[in-house]
């Protein structure tokens, strides 16, 4: 009864303290598992209450898909840094991707493990977040081909193939630096990820940029 006579507040305030809660206990218990009940529990409101503003588990779930995803968008957005060279701003868009995957491991792991397994329409607005962000690194790709004034640029669907192969080995190493053991020692921080990244695509990206190309029969 306590949660139900709690103090009143605004409802965009008490919306995002029941997406907050839906965070956590998602990305603990997954989508599956997770009742309405213990979402409002750890929101400190009622049951009903959670559905007047939310109506369902599977709305309640989107919204918290949208509004992860967003954060996250923008966070890289911010991230980068403006009239800076593309690797600049390649390398300052990975370490806030890093920096808020880091701050926000829940968020995180409703995205990229819970959203991505559950079907339509979950998996759908996960996968736009995702064309948002390959869409973003493939113009920075391609600034890079220009900033270097490739003799012959690489074709746009070669360019969308390495931004798309860049987002992928970001979102692995996500899950490696938040997991329980990344290896010895301590976490990487974000900046350290974002490097490990960098060293492993832009000396290639670089040598391409110059038109060195690997082949088998080399």
């Amino acid at each position: 009864m306590g949660a139900v006579k709690s103090k009143r507040m605004p409802r965009a305030v008490r919306e995002q303290q029941m997406l907050d809660a839906a965070v956590l206990t998602f990305a603990r218990r997954g989508y599956r598992a997770a009742s309405m009940d213990e979402i409002a529990e750890v929101a400190g409101v009622s049951k009903p209450l959670v559905y007047l503003y939310l109506n369902s588990k599977e709305e309640l779930f989107s919204a918290v898909i949208r509004r992860e995803a967003t954060a996250l968008a923008e966070a890289v957005r911010a991230a980068v840094e403006p009239g800076a060279s593309a690797d600049r701003q390649l390398w300052s868009g990975l370490k806030g991707f890093f920096a808020h995957t880091a701050e926000h491991p829940d968020g995180w792991t409703v995205l990229h493990q819970q959203a991505r397994t559950q079907g339509e329409p979950f998996a759908v607005e996960v996968a736009a977040l995702r064309a948002e962000i390959i869409e973003f690194v493939t113009a920075m790709i391609g600034a890079a081909a220009q900033e270097a004034g490739c003799a012959r640029e690489p074709a746009a669907r070669e360019v969308s193939g390495l931004a798309h192969a860049l987002v992928g080995a970001a979102e692995s190493l996500a899950d490696w630096a938040n997991s329980a053991s990344p290896g010895a020692g301590e976490r990487p921080s974000a900046k350290d990820t974002a490097a490990t990244l960098m060293n492993f695509a832009w000396a290639g990206l670089g040598r391409l940029m110059a038109g060195e190309r690997w082949s088998p029969g080399r």
